[in-house]
């Protein structure tokens, strides 16, 4: 039998844009005759999907729709997705900030959550006051919260402004603190946002030991919410993908990495319209065997196309990053103008970077690219793009292997740049 301490059941979430509350006058006592006959709020049958690129149609958005998971005690489990895809909002249904429109929520326990820097900290009282309030809202006994000061105060590293307000604190001091009295002060559920990518690499490293040991030794259960999908391969059983307000995928942790990336990238040809702006309209690699196959050690290109809608903009800058399976970055090169004048003219600009000999140990990579004014720190753009896969074709693989999650480049690169 499953030990379920967690299950959410046909969680959906609707908000009114541009509104505070449900909506006018009319909609609130709509809903109402609705209800005192029996019926469906009709407003449940109308609303876009939570897509924030496109414009839609409707004053109402579904931030989630019909979200289905359950989780078993002691399972940490992972929660990825673009920025906009919802994950912050389950999050604060799960903590009982907000409420969904639909569904509900059963739990097996206690519930403490990190969701932004400051949540559930007075800023006039001291870090140590603090503590007790968090304890007490936790239903511990000021005892059992004695008994834990000592050690929530060492492991956050504050010791010495323990007794100081902490609207004193600095943003990185918040976390650590609020951290160590989320983690000591022992929830049956620790839910953990983005909120840890405030502290420095040491507390990061240090809080997801902390939270693997909680997980295997105490029995807790953890939900966790990142962009580093590096922290989440380390740290989680599964993970659920979250894309435009639904569960695109919940499996086990590495079969779901796979299928993000695959989601973020469009094979070897990229292609948009151009906008009022400056604009990458078309992105293409040109691999050694052809497609989206790269050999290691061979011949590789990207081009790029730059459409400017207006003559003479200067100071523009293009770069790429090529990024591994765990969306971290391996390689980098960039072009400015101040070198060569990329985009002085208007219509489409051309520019291609090649690597003679391009190194990378096998696996599946992607690109991101970025197109800036450099002078006055404008971002046109920045985007993923572009899927590949190294092999090993040609060559003898040595017998102790690859080593997994480990990429170097060895060689260098040349830009060239054209005009038709």
């Amino acid at each position: 039998m499953k030990n379920i301490i967690l299950k959410a059941e046909n969680i959906s979430k609707q908000y009114r844009l541009g509104q505070v509350g449900t909506g006018t006058l009319s909609h609130d006592l709509n809903r109402w005759w609705h209800q005192v006959r029996g019926k469906e709020d009709p407003y449940l049958k109308i609303g876009d999907t939570n897509d924030r690129s496109t414009k839609g149609e409707s004053d109402y958005v579904w931030a989630l729709q019909d979200i289905n998971f359950e989780v078993e005690r002691g399972e940490i489990l992972g929660i990825i997705g673009k920025n906009g895809a919802g994950k912050s909002t389950l999050l604060k249904i799960l903590s009982r900030v907000t409420a969904p429109t639909t569904g509900s929520i059963k739990f097996g326990g206690r519930v403490a959550s990190l969701l932004e820097v400051g949540t559930g900290f007075n800023g006039e009282m001291t870090g140590r006051e603090n503590i007790f309030l968090n304890g007490a809202i936790l239903g511990m006994t000021k005892k059992e919260i004695a008994s834990k000061i000592d050690e929530i105060i060492d492991f956050s590293g504050c010791e010495r402004y323990i007794d100081t307000p902490v609207k004193r604190y600095s943003s990185g001091m918040y976390v650590r603190l609020a951290f160590a009295v989320a983690a000591f002060l022992e929830p049956d559920i620790l839910i953990v946002d983005e909120v840890l990518a405030v502290g420095d690499a040491e507390f990061q490293k240090k809080a997801i030991g902390k939270m693997q040991d909680i997980s295997q030794n105490g029995g807790r259960t953890i939900l966790f919410v990142s962009h580093d999908l590096s922290a989440i391969s380390t740290l989680t059983n599964k993970t659920i993908i979250l894309s435009n307000g639904k569960i695109a995928a919940f499996e086990e942790t590495n079969k779901a990495i796979a299928i993000y990336s695959s989601m973020q990238n469009t094979g070897n040809v990229f292609i948009q319209e151009c906008s009022d702006k400056p604009t990458v309209t078309k992105v293409e690699i040109l691999t050694s065997e052809g497609g989206t196959l790269q050999g290691s050690n061979k011949l590789f290109s990207i081009n790029f196309e730059i459409t400017m809608p207006e003559e003479n903009i200067k100071d523009m800058a293009l770069s790429f990053q090529i990024l591994n399976h765990l969306q971290i970055p391996v390689l980098y090169d960039y072009i400015f103008d101040i070198n060569v004048a990329i985009c002085r003219s208007e219509g489409v600009n051309y520019l291609s970077f090649t690597y003679p000999k391009l190194s990378l140990y096998k696996g599946n990579y992607s690109v991101i690219v970025h197109l800036a004014e450099t002078k006055t720190k404008t971002k046109f753009q920045e985007f993923n793009c572009c899927s590949f896969e190294v092999d090993m074709i040609g060559m003898k693989e040595p017998e102790w292997g690859w080593q997994k999650n480990v990429c170097q480049y060895i060689g260098e690169g040349k830009w060239t740049t054209f005009k038709l």
